[in-house]
């Protein structure tokens, strides 16, 4: 991983943002940036950029909000699906603004934890640790639960208490649902590639990656 151009995290970040007029393009773009990588990983990527020159726009925009806005199977909020509403994830945002700030990363309107601004973030860290840690200890493990979500039996599960609290649900075809899986998945198998997978024990989360920015903030 030391000295590896991680460029390509800025274009893997656009496969998973809001998809603009333009998304498909960025997608074929990311394609064109990970040709290096195993085949599986790339099969995957191109399964998604098939479903996408069969939707229209329209109905790409629908799925993306109504896989993790409304009516969501998860978010890409990542210290919300490692912390929940515990203070915890209100440190990690703190000290994770400030990273975004040090190296201008500009959040737009999404918050420092959400994971196409995390993505962004890795190639303009020169602190191969800290990249590190932000990628073992918060990154992989978040997207481990977010990628467990897209299980069927908790998007059922989901939809029903939805049903119950909403009256109603917007229908989507079963497949339509779980297709922003791929590019999760192609990011969580290109991490592992480049960082090595997490360690199995992440029970002191909230001890390593946010005292390491809370050091460096202080050593700055």
């Amino acid at each position: 991983m030391n000295n590896k151009n991680l460029d390509h995290y800025v274009e893997l970040a656009n496969i998973i943002d809001y998809p603009r007029n333009n998304f498909l393009d960025k997608v074929l773009e990311t394609q064109e940036s990970l040709i290096e990588y195993d085949a599986e990983t790339l099969l995957i990527l191109d399964e998604f950029i098939q479903f996408l020159n069969i939707t229209s726009p329209e109905k790409v925009e629908e799925l993306y909000l109504r896989t993790f806005d409304v009516q969501a199977v998860t978010t890409l909020d990542i210290g919300y699906v490692l912390f929940g509403d515990d203070y915890k994830r209100g440190e990690l945002l703190v000290n994770l603004s400030k990273e975004h700030h040090k190296v201008r990363n500009d959040c737009g309107n999404e918050l420092a934890d959400n994971l196409p601004n995390l993505l962004r973030l890795i190639p303009k860290i020169s602190d191969n640790e800290l990249k590190k840690e932000l990628v073992q200890i918060i990154i992989i493990p978040a997207l481990d639960k977010i990628i467990k979500e897209f299980d069927i039996k908790n998007i059922e599960m989901k939809n029903n208490v939805y049903k119950r609290k909403y009256k109603t649900l917007i229908e989507q075809p079963e497949h339509y649902g779980r297709m922003f899986l791929n590019p999760l998945l192609v990011i969580k198998n290109i991490l592992n590639v480049d960082f090595g997978s997490s360690p199995s024990n992440t029970e002191n989360i909230d001890k390593s990656f946010t005292e390491s920015i809370m050091t460096e903030i202080k050593i700055d």
